[in-house]
């Protein structure tokens, strides 16, 4: 097969030809026909992010393709089955607190490692090698255009258990802490889809903000942010009109944590707030909430890494229904040998509904 291959950090993806994986018990082998190209590719292959992908590796993160072959184990899934592929790996040896790692893209602990070493390679490949719990079948529409399947998917899979994590309700007041950015504005088409009452977009990038003003209407209010904490937060409340229940975080690691922390105090009493984003990640100051706020507001705060399974088709299930509407994004595709170009491409375009697919195999 041919595949993108990393081969150090800081040094382009090389394409050429590596050996078929080959699906053992508890694995599926896939043909890759899109995987998505993230706006923060660029920092992960160059090791500003300091990812603990060890190469040479072939990356990508999660896929839309083909089963090519499935393990002895397999019961409902068929050759030639549409499918999605979910990045997030879980160890099968802890009920209650699975190692995790990302295929193809980061982990967690010394565990999360070891299961990073088992399966190593992404989705940047003809064909891909995975497990079975990780391949959830797609309808019939998602062959007419897998890229843009797999760019949204990908990104909307981050929002999307965010939100399902924060028992986001029909007709809840809904806050996205990092709205104008490529994952924020997402979690605003996706809270609106989960049913979301009133969605309040904050952020400083007005031009954005009129874009999401424009396209969902009145069920967002949009802030423009002016940097003081205790301003925002009062700006941010009043634009709700009411109680927050929700406030999802998805800035990224540049952002300072009291811009988290401003978005957070707006939450209501018995509120949820979730964290997903990256700050923190670079260095900087901690998150601080105030104890006695939130013991005697009873707000739960909780984090959030990648998706369960159980969101992964659900997440399917919005975006099949057309609830979670797929035609306004913008999606750019490239195919094996383009993969450097795609990764520059994605970090130039990182705005809102702006996505970017590798197109490993021919249809």
């Amino acid at each position: 097969m041919r595949a993108a291959v990393l081969t150090a950090f800081g040094s382009p993806l090389t394409v050429g030809e590596l050996a078929d994986p080959v699906a053992g018990g508890g694995e599926v082998l896939v043909g890759v026909l899109a995987a998505a190209v993230l706006p923060y590719t660029q920092e992960v292959f160059s090791g500003a992010r300091n990812y603990p992908l060890e190469p040479p590796v072939v990356p990508g993160v999660g896929a839309v393709g083909r089963i090519a072959a499935v393990g002895p184990d397999a019961t409902r899934l068929r050759v030639g089955d549409l499918v999605w592929c979910d990045a997030t790996l879980r160890s099968r040896d802890d009920a209650l607190t699975p190692d995790i790692a990302l295929q193809g893209w980061s982990s967690r602990g010394a565990g999360g490692a070891r299961l990073a070493r088992h399966l190593p390679d992404g989705s940047y490949a003809e064909l891909m090698r995975t497990l079975t719990e990780n391949v959830y079948p797609l309808p019939p529409a998602a062959d007419e255009d897998p890229a843009r399947w797999a760019a949204a998917l990908t990104v909307y899979a981050v929002p999307y258990s965010g939100l399902a994590a924060g028992g986001l309700a029909a007709g809840e007041t809904l806050l996205v802490s990092g709205a104008t950015g490529n994952f924020g504005s997402s979690a605003v088409a996706v809270g609106l889809a989960m049913g979301a009452g009133l969605v309040v977009a904050p952020g400083r990038n007005r031009k954005v903000l009129a874009r999401l003003a424009e396209r969902f209407g009145p069920r967002v209010r949009t802030v423009p942010l002016s940097g003081d904490p205790e301003t925002d937060t009062a700006t941010m409340v009043e634009a709700a009109e009411g109680p927050v229940d929700v406030v999802l975080d998805l800035l990224p690691p540049q952002a300072p944590s009291a811009a988290v922390r401003a978005a957070a105090m707006t939450v209501r009493e018995y509120g949820r707030v979730v964290l997903m984003g990256g700050v923190g990640m670079l260095g900087g100051e901690d998150l601080a909430l105030p104890y006695p706020w939130l013991m005697r507001n009873s707000v739960t705060v909780r984090g959030q890494w990648m998706l369960p399974r159980a969101a992964n088709a659900g997440l399917i299930r919005l975006v099949g229904s057309g609830l979670l509407d797929l035609g306004g994004e913008q999606v750019r595709g490239f195919a094996l040998e383009e993969v450097n170009e795609a990764v520059a491409y994605a970090a130039e375009h990182s705005g809102p509904f702006d996505r970017t697919a590798l197109m490993p195999s021919p249809r």
